[in-house]
């Protein structure tokens, strides 16, 4: 068995096994890493030899970091990378490029639909019926996208919504609120099957859906790194955040939304942000915790999706691709009936 597990931000992972009465037999580590000493190669090998083939990704990591000689120095790749790649071997994971890939951009549609978009076209690529696509958003009013579990009244002050022209809506994703004013954030959707991410921790699915993209922000001048659990950052604050719903028929949406020109003050009086919240980021303000990257790079926002697509395409052979009016039907009846209810809206008080 052949496994592959690519570090966000650093080097290949290569592992190659057999099994033998449900055991790991011939394991051998290989990659593009760096490793000192040299020979601490056959102590990771040997670490790994004989586990139980249900050994999770964790308690692989804990025997090579168990096995690893004091002071050994591991650059670009952990532990936890190699449990990645030997899951991936066991449950035989495909790789991005054995997938045929699509990108969409297309004309501005409502927060409420673009979240539909997102529900409906997740499940039709776990059902097979649309291949595995990159979409990048574009919507035609400022809205307020706050995350599946968060409450409604502790997170949002609707008066200050409504004084800025802030639309509410609810995603089907978990995780923070994202404040999306218009023309001022570069937000993007994967759907993906199941079996691309199979045999990774939720944590190490994250970085490595989003991999593409730290690979286009730094071919922009900005040294972008992956802050767990779902943080994109770079030298100066936070860039953007990701959220995922995975769907039982085996459909993944991941999406992130980047600041690109935000204004702090407006955050402050839209969102409620709390102390809590900020004392983890180590910050005292909201408005520094977002780093537009209008600031950074003095490109236009369209010039930054280009160079999304551009890299994304060329990384896994994707072409252009649309969303069918069959596809925008079903999100317009997903509108009506959940999306723009004060029942969804409202279902964490």
């Amino acid at each position: 068995m052949h496994g592959e597990f690519k570090v966000p931000g650093g080097k290949l992972v290569v592992v190659d096994l057999e099994v033998r009465d449900g055991r790991i037999v011939d394991f051998h580590l290989a990659g593009d890493f760096f490793l000192e000493p040299d020979d601490a190669l056959a102590d990771i090998d040997a670490a790994i030899e004989g586990l139980p083939v249900e050994t999770d990704a964790a308690g692989i990591a804990a025997a090579v970091r168990q096995a690893l000689p004091a002071g050994a120095q591991l650059l670009g790749f952990t532990p936890e990378s190699v449990g990645t790649a030997v899951r991936r071997a066991l449950v035989t994971a495909p790789g991005w490029k054995e997938f045929s890939w699509e990108v969409v951009h297309e004309p501005p549609v409502s927060a409420r639909m673009n979240l539909a978009l997102d529900e409906v076209l997740t499940t039709r690529v776990g059902d097979g019926r649309r291949n595995p696509t990159l979409r990048l958003w574009e919507w035609n009013e400022s809205a307020v996208v706050i995350g599946s579990f968060q409450s409604y009244r502790n997170e949002v002050d609707p008066e200050g919504a409504a004084r800025h022209g802030f639309d509410v809506v609810r995603r089907i994703s978990g995780g923070g609120a994202m404040l999306m004013a218009a023309n001022s954030i570069v937000t993007y959707s994967l759907y993906v099957p199941a079996s691309l991410v199979a045999g990774m921790t939720f944590a190490d699915s994250y970085a490595f859906l989003d991999d593409w993209v730290l690979q286009a922000l730094r071919s922009l001048g900005i040294d972008a790194v992956y802050q767990p659990l779902n943080d994109i950052t770079g030298p100066h604050g936070k860039i953007g955040g990701a959220a995922q719903k995975r769907l039982a028929n085996g459909g993944v949406l991941h999406h992130a939304t980047l600041s690109y020109d935000m204004d702090g003050q407006v955050m402050t009086e839209v969102l409620r942000i709390g102390r809590e919240k900020l004392s983890d980021k180590g910050t005292a303000s909201a408005a520094k915790r977002v780093d537009p990257l209008r600031s950074q790079t003095g490109l236009p926002r369209e010039a930054i999706i280009d160079r999304f697509i551009d890299t994304f395409t060329t990384l896994y052979g994707a072409v252009p691709g649309r969303i069918t009016d069959e596809e925008y039907a079903e999100a317009e009846a997903l509108v009506a009936s959940k999306f723009a209810t004060d029942a969804w809206l409202h279902r964490v008080p």
